[in-house]
């Protein structure tokens, strides 16, 4: 059945905004005329897509009615654009994880920005839950740890994020001084790693609590993970912050920790780096404007990533 790019449209607007008073303020209707609309769209393709909650969700049946208004609009945008009619600036919905976007991501949106009418709206997840909002419609493209394409999408490879575990010197004198190969801060800073016994009981930072970084570094270094006290600092620049001022030791992305490393503000704690791959995953849509931001993102993430 056909779905009115109208009820789509307004269905995306209420999603984004939360609520139907907000949606009304963007669309520049009123709520009654929103609520309208939904009803109207609901009774069409026979679906319930609203749960009236605060905020308000989406139901299963809402993500491809989203996805649609979004890809609607995407492509009245490179239409408008092809014929010189001063096409408005679009908002494009992009999801990517708290380290790409503290390191890398920023500077390919900047540019695009200068060149193009968009304005981005950054979803931040996990690299192993970023695919998800490609697959209910809230993004149009992703930043994923996920190999496989999403239904209705494209996969191109970025690179890898490589992680290492580090500590401030103090720290690790305070905490990690029994070291195999020595006994001081110093061994540590040149190669030689800290024991499991010492592991066991230095706090260490957690991004949230689905970051596994730390854990699985602990496993590999044959440390039960449920020993350490743990902090959870869950921004990716305060979380670089808590590990410079000694809170506690944790996997760093070199991109963000090399200076740090350099000038011996840090220091690193020996065992196996983790290699996170990264895939830029996008509507299979042909347009314009979306494979611009994909050739940038991708050309970037090749450019200062591991290959």
């Amino acid at each position: 059945m056909p779905i009115p790019a109208l009820g789509a449209a307004t269905l995306a607007a209420v999603l984004d905004a939360g609520s139907m008073e907000a949606a009304a303020l963007r669309l520049h209707i009123t709520p009654s005329a929103v609520s309208q609309r939904i009803r109207a769209l609901e009774h069409e393709v026979g679906r319930v897509l609203l749960v009236r909650s605060k905020p308000l969700r989406s139901t299963p049946a809402a993500h491809a009615v989203v996805r649609f208004a979004r890809q609607v609009a995407l492509l009245e945008h490179d239409a408008a654009t092809s014929i010189g009619d001063g096409a408005p600036r679009i908002t494009m919905p992009l999801a990517v994880n708290a380290d790409s976007l503290a390191t890398w991501f920023l500077p390919p949106l900047a540019r695009l920005s200068a060149r193009h009418p968009v304005v981005f709206d950054l979803h931040r997840d996990d690299q192993g839950f970023t695919a998800g909002m490609l697959e209910d419609g809230t993004v149009s493209g992703a930043v994923t740890s996920r190999a496989a394409p999403v239904g209705g999408c494209r996969v191109r490879e970025l690179g890898v994020l490589r992680y290492e575990a580090v500590a401030t010197p103090e720290f690790v004198a305070t905490w990690l001084s029994d070291v195999t190969g020595g006994t001081t801060a110093g061994a540590t800073a040149t190669g030689a790693t800290a024991t499991a016994a010492a592991l066991a009981r230095a706090p260490l930072i957690d991004f949230d609590r689905r970051d596994d970084l730390q854990t699985r570094w602990l496993v590999a270094r044959g440390v039960d993970p449920a020993l350490p006290p743990r902090h959870h600092v869950p921004a990716s620049h305060d979380f670089a912050a808590a590990t410079r001022w000694g809170l506690g030791w944790s996997l760093l992305p070199l991109l963000q920790s090399a200076d740090d490393l350099a000038a011996g503000r840090l220091v690193r704690l020996g065992g196996p780096g983790i290699d996170v791959p990264l895939y830029w995953q996008q509507w299979n849509l042909r347009s314009q404007l979306l494979d611009a931001v994909a050739d940038e993102i991708v050309a970037e993430g090749r450019r200062v990533l591991v290959v």
